[in-house]
């Protein structure tokens, strides 16, 4: 199993489920979805990840990701499919993100860079470019935790706290539409910044 980028830091993602805005900016609690455990978690696996941790504080979502993470790791979920069990082996549930955070820290020895995504632009923020962020990752140094939003995304002020903001992942062409899915967003995320070049 590959723990660690083979020649830099430790790579860690974070999906947030709160505290999120939804469409109107309010601040809300967002719900878990299947897809985004497995696919998130796949994509992990596959470009080394060490760890992706989903961050829910309610206590009906946490027994959702737990039931479904138990069923891949029990017996029947890893005789029909082993590959997918070895994927979840790296998904962690937490309340709040500072409880990723700290065992990142414990894990690794040191505090871990924040790297968050949004598809806003937002003023204000330190942002990062990818090729920068790849270069970075692939030395030696502090882990890095990727950080995704649900909902309509982060609020302004968590933003603000992170050590960088990454640029947004936008088509060439403007489209006009700009709603990936975040399965979709960590996917490409992950290549920009693992994947073979």
């Amino acid at each position: 199993m590959v723990e660690i980028h083979p020649s830099g830091c430790s790579v860690y993602v974070a999906l947030l489920h709160h505290s999120m805005r939804d469409k109107n900016g309010m601040i809300v609690t967002t719900a878990v979805t299947n897809l985004d455990i497995h696919d998130i978690a796949r994509s992990s696996r596959t470009y080394g990840v060490k760890g992706y941790f989903l961050v829910n504080p309610l206590e009906e979502q946490q027994r959702v990701v737990q039931r479904i993470i138990g069923h891949w790791q029990g017996p029947a979920g890893r005789d029909y499919n082993p590959d997918r069990a070895d994927a979840f082996e790296r998904v962690r549930i937490v309340s709040w993100f500072q409880d990723a955070m700290a065992e990142i820290e414990a894990r690794e020895g040191k505090k871990p860079e924040v790297l968050a995504t949004s598809a806003r632009c937002p003023e204000g923020m330190r942002w990062k470019t990818w090729g920068d962020a790849r270069r970075e990752i692939s030395q030696p140094g502090r882990p890095k935790v990727v950080v995704f939003g649900t909902g309509w995304g982060m609020t302004d002020a968590f933003l603000r706290d992170v050590d960088a903001v990454l640029d947004p992942i936008l088509p060439e062409q403007e489209s006009g539409y700009n709603h990936l899915s975040v399965r979709s967003a960590v996917a490409i995320a992950l290549d920009r910044l693992l994947g073979a070049r």
